[in-house]
């Protein structure tokens, strides 16, 4: 007689994926939530001369306003109605996470389950707003800077920024919950990549116009199509790579039943933080260059001196990359995984590592693998985000080809692929469980 697993195998095909209507409503809602995001990166602010803004983000656009720019899918280079996209709420996210580890009333909020977790929620929408305030501001500030920009600069359009700005962050991060509530995969990481997948082939037909009117070689472009193609594959690898640890259960019986005695392997990630730190440490390098172009633009000497610096391709900014990606890489994990509770955890089921005593020493095990696994996972994604980083540098490319791009759309696509394969799994469980009930209660 056939396992339930294998019944599971066997049965997974377009055939149940079609009868999985619950699936079908999470994916229309999903793909319907990314439309209403894409259209409003069309909608623009009232009272900016698009020309000019155009010119500004194809002058400055190398730089970190056009890493920026891809955040935000091209909505900051049209400056529409989602500018500022869901970086606000990243960068809110990153700070509550932060003090959650410092400030001991967030930490308890945290160890609180579903009621904490809501709170720390609520304060990171607030502090979204106050984050999106701040950089509004500061834009539209920026544009009254620049000749023709702003056609009526003033209170009013000030105010009219910022409110149109705010109001569409938080629309986005509205979104981005409901995507991941009532659709497939992380909504605020599905609304990035859905910005770069968009302008994704644009770059690509620029770097062909290069080619085509002699601006860069074919071997060139063969090159970058071969590191494409590289990061791509390294990208699978390593998000899929594993440590396995082996967990033994030990026999007891029971009457006259003996159970236990099996072993099973906990999966550890070698990338347990994922793509999250390349995307939280390019929106905190965002914020010093932003405000030090902003400074600039105002003709203070040491704001050009910090913009210069921290230009695309420096050594200040490739370092700075580096390190926070190193940092959040590290930071993140300690986050997600938890030593001494998986530890307690394991105690409390009555398994244990071979060779490893239960509780402490079990807690400083995992903790000893997972640095290990950081280190090599934050070695990881400094390779993939630097090095194309230096190649796009030297031959001027475009930042939707390079590794943090590519990276994000690999690693949001296979995390939305193994949700999807979740769902349609729970559904196949649920017909074998009908199935059953079906067969015993004819008997």
């Amino acid at each position: 007689m056939a396992s339930a697993a294998e019944q599971l195998a066997a049965n997974m095909s377009l055939g149940s994926f079609s009868k999985a209507t619950e699936l079908h409503k999470r994916l229309w809602f999903t793909l319907g939530a990314l439309i209403i995001y894409r259209l409003g990166t069309y909608v623009p602010v009232p009272g900016i001369d698009a020309s000019v803004m155009a010119g500004l983000m194809t002058r400055a656009g190398g730089g970190l306003l056009g890493m920026f720019d891809m955040f935000t899918g091209g909505a900051l280079r049209r400056m529409t109605v989602f500018a500022l996209a869901i970086m606000p709420y990243i960068s809110a996210s990153i700070i509550i996470q932060l003090m959650t580890s410092a400030v001991p009333a967030l930490e308890t909020l945290k160890k609180e389950g579903d009621s904490g977790r809501m709170k720390l929620n609520q304060y990171t929408r607030y502090l979204t707003v106050l984050i999106a305030i701040f950089q509004a501001y500061g834009v539209a500030i920026g544009l009254e800077s620049q000749n023709g920009a702003v056609l009526n600069p003033g209170f009013f359009f000030r105010l009219t920024c910022v409110v149109t700005l705010v109001g569409g962050t938080v629309f986005l991060m509205w979104i981005g919950e409901q995507i991941t509530a009532r659709g497939v995969g992380n909504g605020s990481s599905l609304i990035i990549m859905a910005g770069i997948v968009a302008n994704l082939p644009n770059s690509v037909a620029s770097l062909l116009e290069l080619g085509r009117t002699g601006g860069i070689s074919g071997a060139a472009i063969f090159m970058f199509a071969a590191m494409a193609a590289g990061v791509i594959a390294f990208v699978v690898f390593m998000e899929s790579a594993q440590r396995r640890v082996l967990v033994q259960y030990p026999k007891r019986q029971v009457g006259n039943k003996v159970y236990g005695g099996d072993s099973t392997h906990m999966p550890l990630k070698v990338n347990v933080s994922g793509v999250i730190p390349p995307i939280f440490a390019s929106s905190l390098l965002v914020i010093p260059g932003g405000i030090a172009s902003l400074a600039a633009n105002h003709g203070y000497g040491w704001a050009t001196t910090i913009s210069s610096l921290l230009g695309r391709g420096t050594i200040l900014y490739l370092t700075l990359y580096a390190a926070l990606i190193i940092f959040f890489t590290f930071f993140y994990t300690a986050v997600v995984f938890n030593p001494e509770e998986t530890a307690e955890n394991l105690k409390k089921n009555g398994g244990f590592i071979p060779g490893i005593r239960p509780g402490s020493a079990t807690a400083e095990y995992f903790d000893r693998v997972l640095g290990r696994l950081s280190f090599i996972g934050a070695g990881y994604l400094v390779l993939v985000v630097l090095v194309p980083e230096i190649m796009m540098e030297h031959y001027n490319t475009s930042f939707y080809l390079g590794g943090t791009s590519l990276m994000i759309i690999v690693s949001v696509t296979m995390d939305t692929v193994t949700q999807v394969q979740s769902h349609l799994l729970a559904h196949q469980y649920e017909g074998l469980i009908r199935k059953n009930r079906g067969k015993s209660r004819l008997k």
